[in-house]
């Protein structure tokens, strides 16, 4: 089993950027190859409709600071690589 080669994971990602998708990395060349031909399927997303997207998470983001994602001041303990979960 040949790995995918550079040129071919270069083109995946590419691809993945102009469809607005997601690959799992291949193991083979031929695995490559097959997940080229289906993000190949896909329509293409518009540059503009990933900048809208883009501003409009901004938006969301700054709107709600309470998000239950947020990490809160007492939540952690150290800074940088040293830090810890305080809990």
């Amino acid at each position: 089993m040949k790995p995918p080669t550079a040129a071919q994971l270069r083109y995946l990602r590419g691809l993945a950027e102009a469809t607005g998708t997601t690959f799992s990395p291949p193991r083979t060349s031929a695995d490559a190859s097959r997940e080229i031909a289906r993000l190949k399927a896909l329509p293409a997303d518009g540059a503009g409709d990933r900048r809208r997207e883009r501003r409009q998470l901004q938006a969301d983001l700054a709107q709600r600071p309470d998000d239950a994602t947020r990490v809160r001041a007492g939540e952690t303990s150290g800074y940088g690589a040293n830090c810890r979960w305080s809990h």
